[in-house]
């Protein structure tokens, strides 16, 4: 009898083991799939890429067509400095764990150490579970290591990011807002109001409609001579490094069907001798990752989706605009 009891209890403990194993493993490889997933996309791989000059850290006015806020920029070669914003521009408190919170940051932190201690004295990193409370405190610390290795992916992501290629010059007019009207031109563009601090004129907005399905061809045809003319040395520097790791997984990504559907300008403005404008853009496109070899498709489909983006084109004089970075709506 007390066999029976020793291997039963031994069962318990390798089940144990093995189920907080595997909580460990999906835990560490979920931000990985997860950045993996996002990357399998349009232009961009749907991060929030590029550089605005001195307002990059600074969230662009909403507009009819992107009423909500726009995400923070995941890869950027801009550095925050004085010019910048200065809220943006802070240093976040409390090293790694200081973008979730004081006090939030040291409970993961203190949770994370406690298991990572617990492995170290043969406890496991979840020794000691038993019962439901322990159960409830299994899922809470698998959900504060998901929490705190994706802070950890965010941090190096950031860290390692290149220093900037070139220099904005001088911080023109202030931001804001500005007021535009319906004009249909361009398959849905608006005007720029006149006292805009850098007007944006009709061929402009014809511009960016055209930049939008151009570089969407160029993506498509993974033609990174053409992308080097249409968008900024750090801008093609992101969709270089996408194409490449798209290649290493043999998918390439297509999209198609590329139309405009509306546009507002959320603000324009000059410094030094380059002109910046922000525009958001709600346009229909056809996305699709297929397989090299089969053509199959991978994800994505035949119908077309509507997406809308914040995109910002950059101009220095005697060149045609070109786009300077992409941010995605919240």
């Amino acid at each position: 009898m007390l066999g029976i009891w020793e291997t039963n209890m031994n069962f318990s403990q390798w089940s144990r083991r093995l189920v907080k194993t595997l909580a460990v493993v999906l835990a560490l490889a979920l931000p990985t799939a997860l950045a993996i997933s996002s990357a399998d996309a349009r232009v961009g791989g749907g991060f929030s890429s590029g550089s605005r000059g001195s307002r990059t850290f600074s969230a662009p006015p909403s507009t009819s067509t992107a009423p909500g806020s726009t995400s923070q920029f995941n890869r950027t070669f801009t550095q925050p400095g004085a010019g910048m914003n200065s809220a943006a521009s802070a240093p976040a408190r409390g090293g790694l764990f200081g973008r979730g919170g004081g006090f939030l940051g040291g409970l993961a932190a203190g949770f994370l150490g406690a298991g990572l201690l617990g492995m170290l004295f043969g406890g496991g990193l979840f020794g000691g579970l038993g019962g439901l409370s322990s159960i409830l405190g299994l899922i809470i610390q698998i959900v504060l290591v998901v929490f705190v290795v994706r802070l950890a992916m965010s941090w190096w992501q950031r860290r390692n990011a290149p220093q900037a290629a070139y220099a904005g010059a001088d911080a023109g007019a202030g931001p804001g807002p500005q007021t535009s009207y319906r004009s249909g031109l361009g398959g849905g563009f608006g005007f720029g109001a006149n006292n805009a601090p850098l007007e944006i004129k009709p061929d402009d907005y014809e511009a960016f409609e055209r930049l939008l399905s151009d570089i969407q061809a160029a993506w498509s045809n993974e033609d990174v001579a053409k992308l080097h003319t249409l968008a900024t040395p750090e801008m093609v520097s992101y969709l270089e490094k996408d194409l490449t790791e798209n290649r290493a997984r043999n998918v390439v990504n297509k999209t198609s069907n590329v139309k405009l559907l509306q546009g507002d300008l959320a603000e324009a403005w000059r410094e030094g001798e380059t002109d910046y404008a922000t525009v958001a853009m709600r346009f229909a496109l056809t996305d699709k990752t297929v397989d090299r070899n089969t053509g199959a498709i991978v994800t994505g489909s035949e119908q077309p989706g509507e997406i809308t983006e914040v995109w910002t084109f950059a101009r220095r004089p005697g060149s045609a605009w070109e786009l300077s970075a992409i941010q995605q709506t919240n």
